[in-house]
């Protein structure tokens, strides 16, 4: 780490469960975020921020005026351009130093299943169910921390899911893929902006610590943020035995 970089970092390398050797982690890791609206704007920007040196965007949305009361990783001047290659731009123009990679494809299970493999962290910051499930398999299948998050009206959720815990539960122990959800989404029920906010931030967090190294991460926990109180609560979560995407690769 150069005295730029050390500089950049310094209020990180201050934190005694952070320091130069979580810096270091930080910056030879890679993160797959999914997703560059509501929750992947604050996301990409505190990973970019926190030095993270190579971070992988996929989406394959553009940007449209309706999302820039949430989606603060765009500006109205990139209105109809593809939302990777705004939130890159406002990525790069916090921290130049990292490597950015964009995907502006539909995330489907051959390219998760590619992407995935090389991640040391996944966030789902996507909007829809099938995408989350499929996120979820490929990161069982490789054994990869995923830390997912999502929000509607005035109600968030968050919870991270590491395989490599044998305790862990994935995504379809909480969710099976079979089961009947009716979709919500923002278009037709809205959203309070700072609720995406506090999630997307949170999702950073939580991936930040895992690449770290600083424990605990929220797997095992599902924590649920309500706008409206302003307040958080917390449930523990179990690994199903016999979760159809997870029992076979824990062990189950």
């Amino acid at each position: 780490m150069d005295d730029e970089a050390l500089l950049r970092h310094s209020r990180h390398v201050l934190l005694e469960e952070y320091g130069i050797d979580g810096q270091a982690r930080v910056g030879a890791a890679h993160a797959l975020i999914i997703g560059a609206g509501g929750l992947g704007s604050p996301a990409c920007l505190y990973l970019a921020a926190a030095g993270v040196g190579r971070i992988t965007l996929v989406d394959d949305d553009t940007v449209d005026l309706t999302n820039l009361q949430r989606q603060v990783a765009h500006t109205t001047a990139r209105v109809g351009q593809s939302k990777v290659a705004s939130a890159a731009e406002a990525m790069r123009a916090i921290n130049p130093d990292i490597v950015i990679v964009q995907h502006a494809v539909r995330a489907d299970g051959a390219l998760l299943d590619t992407l995935v493999a090389s991640a040391d962290v996944v966030l789902d910051c996507s909007d829809n169910f099938v995408t989350r499930q499929a996120v979820n398999a490929a990161c069982v299948a490789h054994a990869k921390p995923l830390v997912a998050g999502a929000a509607i009206r005035f109600d968030g959720q968050l919870s991270v899911y590491d395989l490599r815990d044998p305790a862990s539960p994935c995504y379809a122990c909480l969710f099976p893929p079979d089961a009947e959800y009716e979709e919500t989404r923002c278009a037709v029920m809205g959203v309070f902006a700072p609720v995406v906010g506090t999630i997307g931030t949170l999702q950073a967090s939580e991936a930040l610590k895992l690449l770290a190294g600083i424990t605990p991460s929220l797997a095992g926990q599902l924590l649920m943020f309500d706008g409206r109180r302003t307040a958080f609560d917390s449930l523990k979560v179990a690994r199903d035995p016999h979760c159809s995407v997870c029992a076979q690769r824990a062990g189950g």
